[in-house]
């Protein structure tokens, strides 16, 4: 998963545009992952960041716009340099939250690079006790070249039929 952070590191700096305007690079992400409908770059975008991400570089994915989504992918995991990061935000029941990669953490806050942190692409501070997992998600094609291409469209189906559920 290190080429996912690395990838992620690449966007450093991407900022939203205040006001009428849009960047065109987060619209193209939301694009890019079947959600064209979003039109601003002033909403939540964290989930939509990962998830192209994950397809530019053919990782299982939420593919949903909720942070909380990615609970449902991949494995758990110790935390480790690019893993995924979920957290609460409101409360640890409200379905709000966040998503990013793990960079590092001290006894009171993990690190996370992500998307819609801070209105950008940047590393951003979070208190521990938001954590709600770790995960470590799986290429839909391995390094040797042999496809593991069933296993991520069962993650996808599964994640749609859940979509379609939670409506």
């Amino acid at each position: 998963m290190r080429d996912l952070f690395d990838s992620a590191l690449g966007f450093y700096g991407l900022e939203e545009i205040a006001g009428e305007e849009h960047n065109p690079e987060i619209l193209a992400m939301f694009a890019e992952i079947g959600e064209d409908w979003v039109q601003e770059d002033e909403v939540g975008w964290c989930s939509a960041f990962v998830n192209y991400l994950c397809k530019r570089l053919n990782y299982e994915r939420s593919g949903e716009l909720t942070a909380r989504s990615w609970l449902n992918v991949g494995e758990e995991c110790e935390p480790e340099t690019g893993c995924i990061v979920v957290l609460w935000r409101m409360s640890p029941d409200d379905w709000r939250g966040h998503v990013g990669f793990y960079v590092n953490q001290d006894k009171r806050y993990i690190y996370m690079l992500g998307g819609n942190q801070n209105n950008s692409v940047c590393v951003w501070h979070y208190p521990k006790e938001r954590l709600l997992g770790y995960r470590k998600l799986k290429k839909c094609v391995s390094e040797n070249g042999s496809t593991s291409l069933i296993r991520c469209l069962m993650s996808s189906l599964i994640q749609a039929v859940r979509h379609c559920f939670s409506r």
